[in-house]
């Protein structure tokens, strides 16, 4: 069975189970993930795109404007996926729906009156990657590595973070990935904001890059921090307590362990290295797909954990963080976006080596 078809035997399972007649899908995460990876927005950063899916026990529809149609099909090939194509002009699309779904009862992966919303079902079914979508995360993977790698080995002393995130975004776009997360914190501002927003602040001797790269639909993200300079002690102290938290996430996120059990371990690491409420101020992240993170870990989640799923988690230390994407795997788990050549500290935890990303030192 193909992709495509075990997707839909999925979500058919899910309407049988909902007793649900069908089911719309709007949200770009979601187009991308029931078309294996096709794109369906405009407005990088709408959730809702321009094509709206139509799914029954027994059809598949897509619906769309004379405006998206041609590039849905020939670009997109989703006519050749099997789609029935319901093209409508721009300003009377919504009317064909509403004679689509009239009489049934329909879910939909938004929030609407006119519908039962499950959008945490379709989150789930998003989150259990298939394997030709392991392997396009691996690949979306290395793109983010490359090219948070190649940026990084760009700046110099004296440029603004807006030209810091435009070198960023730069690398990741001229290798096919679109950076819907791009962010940049000089010196004081590592300290301040853990979401720092690009400024015309200019940079002496400490940065911090962060990227959330989208390509087939898929959200791969990276953290890397950088210092002129011999570090001082407080940030050699932070780096390596970041390192450990960071470890511990890693290392119990393995198949069916619950999320909230993987967070206790974050929250005893944090404690055991000196920072026992820094936990509290920032997400530790969660698991990835078609979203940056399709759920976040808390100390409450009842989430399990998957062979095949996605994690992204982002410990932080004020003035540090330590962020990779990573495979659950069977035997281990694989770092999506580690960066070969790039400085590594060892964390030994129950016998095992990790390895997390050091703060890059240029003298």
């Amino acid at each position: 069975m193909n992709e495509l078809d075990q997707k839909l035997e999925a979500i058919r399972q899910l309407l049988e189970n909902s007793q649900l007649d069908a089911l719309v899908l709007r949200r770009v995460s979601s187009f991308a993930w029931a078309t294996c990876g096709a794109s369906s927005y405009v407005n990088t950063a709408s959730e809702l795109g321009t094509a709206t899916i139509v799914i029954t026990q027994d059809s598949k529809y897509l619906i769309t404007n004379r405006i998206e149609a041609p590039r849905l099909s020939k670009e997109e090939k989703l006519e050749e996926q099997g789609w029935t194509f319901i093209v409508d002009d721009w300003y009377s699309e919504q009317t064909s729906l509403s004679k689509l779904i009239v009489g049934k009862r329909v879910g939909a992966d938004f929030s609407s009156k006119d519908f039962v919303d499950v959008s945490i079902d379709i989150a789930r079914l998003r989150s259990r990657l298939l394997l030709p979508e392991q392997e396009r995360f691996r690949q979306l993977g290395k793109i983010c590595a490359e090219a948070m790698n190649a940026a990084i080995h760009k700046i110099t002393p004296g440029q603004s973070e807006h030209e810091i995130a435009a070198i960023l975004a730069y690398e990741t776009e001229s290798r096919g990935a679109w950076p819907i997360v791009d962010l940049v914190a000089v010196d004081d501002r590592v300290y301040d904001y853990r979401h720092p927003l690009p400024t015309d602040k200019r940079l002496s001797k400490y940065a911090m890059l962060v990227l959330c790269g989208r390509k087939w639909g898929l959200v791969c993200s990276i953290t890397r921090l950088i210092h002129f300079g011999k570090l001082p002690e407080d940030l050699a102290i932070k780096q390596s307590a970041v390192a450990n938290v960071d470890a511990a996430l890693i290392h119990h996120t393995r198949p069916n362990t619950r999320l909230s059990d993987v967070f206790t371990h974050a929250i005893h690491a944090y404690k055991q290295n000196g920072f026992a409420d820094e936990w509290k101020l920032h997400h530790q992240g969660g698991i990835a797909g078609y979203e940056s993170r399709e759920f976040f870990g808390t100390p409450t989640s009842q989430e399990i954990v998957y062979e095949g799923q996605a994690y992204a988690w982002n410990p932080s230390i004020t003035g540090v963080k330590s962020e990779d994407t990573i495979l659950v795997g069977a035997d281990n788990n694989e770092v999506l976006t580690d960066i070969t050549d790039w400085p590594k500290i060892e964390v030994d935890i129950d016998g095992h080596k990790i390895y997390r990303p050091a703060i890059l030192e240029i003298s």
